[in-house]
């Protein structure tokens, strides 16, 4: 997350105002309801993972094991089995 100037942002009586609040320190704004995205969603990696789960579904299905598939895509296990068996 990329923090902001509220001098650069807001005017400054809103500034003043804020600073009777906190000074020096950082606040969150969390976004409107109707603008959230979900984790992931803005980057694209939920995207991502998602398509590397599936190669390991497949993979699975497939006949690889288990522990060559935590070797081959630097997981636990336990990760692995979580994919598998979450579908």
């Amino acid at each position: 997350m990329k923090y902001l100037n509220a001098k650069d942002i807001l005017p400054a009586l809103l500034v003043k105002e804020l600073q009777g609040y906190i000074q020096g320190g950082y606040i969150y704004i969390p976004a409107n309801e109707n603008q959230h995205r979900r984790w992931g969603e803005v980057s694209g990696y939920r995207g991502e993972l998602q398509l590397r789960n599936e190669k390991i579904v497949e993979a699975y299905n497939k006949g690889f094991s288990i522990e060559h598939l935590a070797e081959k895509y630097s997981l636990s296990v336990s990760g692995i089995r979580r994919i598998i068996y979450q579908k």
